[in-house]
């Protein structure tokens, strides 16, 4: 039979050990969800940030503009060729992620305005990257964009639901739409909790400062 005090240092020992596991389970956890610190990998976001802040107003006036931006989440999707693709292919240009379903719609809704944002602004510097997030009958997205005449946006799929529980732990995104906006270093500048009128003046200016054209 063990003694009181005995007992009572065996018990502190798995109280500590125990108390030592759960905090190493929960740095596991937050290893798990992946370090987005900025750690140096956002150099110039922060300018363009602080350039930005300003111009979040008007039809984009819910833009959360991002003081410290972090690396953008590390997502697999399909690219317009049918290929495996991720958000580090397309780095050297400003992207503007838009998460969006048919069975959304407010996503659908706002198609247009970013279908008239991408002919208007989109070329080698910039693109909208319309992620369609439908996990049932893949061939109901892209059809519906054609009957709807959203012809300047390629299509980007995720029909795996591999992208949006990533993009959930995060917190950034707590329904469609949400819309990214990423610098050409793949660093998260700015996110739209819910739709926006993407092709208002106001939303223009704002991509076009992000740009670098004024």
């Amino acid at each position: 039979m063990s003694s009181p005090r005995l007992a009572s240092s065996r018990t502190t020992r798995l109280a500590l050990a125990g108390g030592l596991v759960a905090v190493l389970g929960l740095g596991a956890a937050l290893y798990g969800l992946g370090d987005r610190s900025n750690g140096g990998a956002c150099p110039l976001g922060a300018a363009t940030a602080a350039r930005l802040a300003p111009l979040a107003r008007g039809e984009v006036a819910a833009l959360q503009v991002d003081a410290h931006p972090k690396p953008a989440p590390a997502i697999t999707f399909t690219g317009p060729d049918g290929r495996p693709k991720t958000l580090a292919d397309l780095k050297g240009r400003t992207v503007l992620l838009n998460l969006w379903a048919t069975w959304c719609a407010p996503c659908k809704a706002e198609m247009p305005a970013l279908d008239r944002l991408q002919g208007e602004l989109g070329g080698p510097d910039f693109e909208v990257v319309a992620l369609n997030l439908d996990t049932r009958n893949p061939e109901r997205p892209p059809l519906w964009m054609k009957e709807n005449g959203i012809a300047r946006l390629a299509y980007y799929a995720d029909p795996g639901g591999r992208a949006l529980p990533v993009l959930q732990k995060t917190g950034d995104v707590v329904g469609l739409p949400t819309t990214f906006l990423i610098d050409p270093a793949g660093c998260e500048i700015g996110v739209m909790k819910g739709p926006a009128e993407w092709a208002s003046e106001d939303a223009v200016k704002l991509v076009r400062a992000a740009l670098g054209r004024g």
